[in-house]
């Protein structure tokens, strides 16, 4: 059975429909257009995938848009919080192979699977009314599947996996997995996940956003925690 491409929410059966998906998101804007805020999010979520993704970043994404690449064809363009920019090639990162560091991310994110969904029924039972909550950034009532959990600023998910590796010194090449059918792969030693899932419970800001809206903030930095922020009990 082949497995599904996942890019931050989205699941894509094959890698065809995922180059489809990024093609139309390109084609829709003309050069110097200004992605808008739910296509942004998910250009962000692709960013996620790239090897050297600290790097990308740099102090923190204000926008996307489309540039320029070679020979006048489109490409999306990353703007930076100091005006810097740099391209990002969305069929380079879906048809490259993964690297380590997206290997071991995607296996943490699949770690910490239930500490988010508890985090997010805990908030509906709190809050729910009719079946809806609030999403925390627009205010409107929206179904549970109409909600993503956010990891807010400046504690994003890969900024919080890739200081983990620092702390720990981790050699990626050398991290070991358990492959499951049909979803990403697990980390295989126990030891390793449980500190993880420790690690992220600390550092974790979080926040239930309407899954198409608001997102493209995640990777800005040096914004503060606020009281609204969810931790992971």
């Amino acid at each position: 059975m082949r497995k599904p491409i996942k890019i931050g929410e989205m699941e894509f059966p094959t890698k065809k429909s995922a180059l489809d998906y990024f093609k139309n998101i390109l084609n829709s804007y003309d050069f110097n257009e200004e992605l808008d805020t739910m296509d942004t999010k998910d250009i962000l979520a692709l960013l996620e995938l790239h090897p050297n993704v600290k790097e990308k970043i740099g102090v923190g994404i204000k926008s996307v848009r489309i540039g320029k690449a070679k020979f006048n064809t489109k490409s999306f363009e990353l703007v930076r919080l100091d005006s810097s920019t740099t391209l990002l090639s969305y069929t380079k990162r879906i048809n490259s192979p993964k690297s380590d560091f997206t290997k071991f991310i995607q296996a943490c994110r699949e770690a910490v699977q239930d500490d988010l969904i508890n985090v997010k029924q805990i908030y509906f039972d709190t809050y729910s009314e009719k079946g809806r909550v609030k999403c925390q950034e627009t205010g409107k009532l929206l179904k549970w599947e109409q909600l993503n959990i956010d990891h807010r600023q400046p504690n994003t998910f890969s900024v919080i996996v890739d200081r983990f590796v620092e702390l720990n010194n981790l050699d990626l090449k050398q991290i070991e997995y358990f492959p499951v059918m049909g979803g990403p792969d697990k980390l295989a030693d126990e030891i390793l996940k449980e500190k993880f899932i420790q690690y992220h419970k600390e550092k974790a800001n979080l926040r239930i956003v309407c899954k198409r809206s608001n997102l493209g903030r995640s990777y800005q930095a040096k914004v503060k925690r606020q009281d609204k922020d969810l931790k992971i009990k």
